[in-house]
């Protein structure tokens, strides 16, 4: 390593709580699908720091947007109305089929605003006196107390005790078990529509519809949880439009604002009228400075279509990634997912092949063990791809030896 590299880790021990297990890297800077670590070395970004810099790194665009907007205007509060954040509604608005937004900080902000609305909106609207959510195993949906609650996974529950009540889990991809879990109690239903933490594992279209189908015959909210999946990830716009779901809830955040803090839970306007004045608030949430970043993420992303060139070279991806599995048998169990979200699910424990990637000049990461998670910026290149694809063939034929 670097005394670069080995002087920025010394100090972050010294400085920093130590709740993140570090890649062996230290990045300096950033520019479309390449990252440069402080030795100049050049890498391939297949993470988009985990499905966040969908149009690339450091866009000039967006530093464009930054610089004016800052000697504009930076922050006044939500006590005030403000163009910035009306001009985003209207855009974010105009990708779906939602009615009202509710900006925020972050994903777990966007989840808890969701959790707040559902319940507010049952008890206070709808008059019945319910409140529980019903999420489905291996999901994930954030780290504050409430949403590590409706994660429902011992690990990022450890130590944290009491975890609040009012989430039941299901088994991922149970329709039956989903309809018997609901009862009188039942508030609504969160789910991601494709699992990222979990293994990149997508919804069926029957299991989509199935969950849609149930919440509307027990009239309780149908929610979707599309913090990575959203903003063209999936090759539509929003993934629930792969399957022409109508949810009543959506929550969104990472590649909004493309890597600067911002969430967002969009709902109908029957649901809004949970939420009043007082009910819920956030400082920061939609500052001058972030809206009109989040505006301009949003130009490029419909006039380059990115959701189109996700889908297509995701299709390419992951037949290339099949074909590497049947020349190396008993290396690759599965390629799954939607557009640029790709989970390659190895036979065996990932970590060695992981590593070797990332010696070799690619980022991405592993989940579950197993699973190389693929979400690269949009922009990334077929010839990324194709260089990706080689170095992988070559460990795993390495492997077979």
């Amino acid at each position: 390593m670097s005394t670069s590299f080995d002087a920025l880790k010394q100090r972050e021990e010294k400085l920093l709580c130590r709740t993140y297990g570090r890649y062996p890297l230290a990045i300096e800077r950033g520019e479309g699908a390449r990252l440069y670590d402080f030795e100049g070395k050049e890498y391939i970004d297949l993470l988009a720091g985990i499905a966040v810099t969908n149009i690339g790194h450091c866009r000039p665009e967006l530093a464009d947007v930054m610089a004016e907007q800052a000697r504009k205007l930076v922050h006044v509060s939500n006590l005030f109305y403000q163009e910035e954040q009306l001009e985003l509604a209207e855009k974010i608005l105009a990708t779906c089929h939602f009615d009202k937004a509710f900006f925020c900080n972050s994903g777990a902000e966007a989840n808890e605003a969701a959790i707040k609305i559902c319940r507010r909106y049952t008890q206070r609207v709808k008059g019945r006196d319910a409140g529980e959510i019903i999420t489905f195993s291996g999901a994930f949906h954030g780290r504050t107390l409430a949403t590590v609650a409706a994660t429902g996974q011992a690990k990022f529950a450890d130590g944290f005790a009491p975890i609040p009540q009012g989430f039941r889990q299901v088994p991922w991809g149970d329709l039956a078990a989903l309809e018997e879990a609901i009862a009188e109690s039942t508030a609504g239903v969160l789910v991601e529509v494709i699992q990222g933490e979990g293994g990149i594992r997508p919804m069926t279209e029957e299991f989509a519809k199935g969950v849609e189908r149930i919440c509307r015959e027990k009239d309780i909210l149908f929610m979707v949880d599309e913090i990575q999946t959203g903003l063209c990830r999936t090759g539509k716009f929003w993934a629930h439009q792969l399957f022409d779901l109508k949810p009543d809830v959506m929550t969104c955040a990472k590649a909004l604002a493309n890597g600067l803090p911002m969430g967002a839970m969009l709902c109908s306007e029957e649901v809004a009228q949970g939420f009043e004045p007082g009910s819920h608030a956030t400082t920061f949430g939609a500052g001058a400075v972030l809206s009109a970043v989040a505006a301009k993420v949003i130009d490029i992303m419909v006039d380059e279509k990115l959701a189109d060139q996700a889908r297509d070279l995701g299709e390419y991806a992951m037949n290339a990634f099949r074909e590497i599995g049947k020349k190396c048998p008993g290396t690759i169990d599965d390629v799954r997912g939607h557009g640029l979200m790709i989970g390659i699910v190895l036979t065996e424990n990932g970590k060695e092949i992981w590593e070797a990637l990332v010696e070799r000049g690619f980022i991405l990461n592993l989940t579950q063990e197993r699973v190389l998670r693929l979400v690269p910026p949009l922009v990334i290149s077929k010839d990324d791809i194709d260089v990706f694809a080689s170095a992988l063939e070559e460990l795993l034929s390495q492997k077979m030896k």
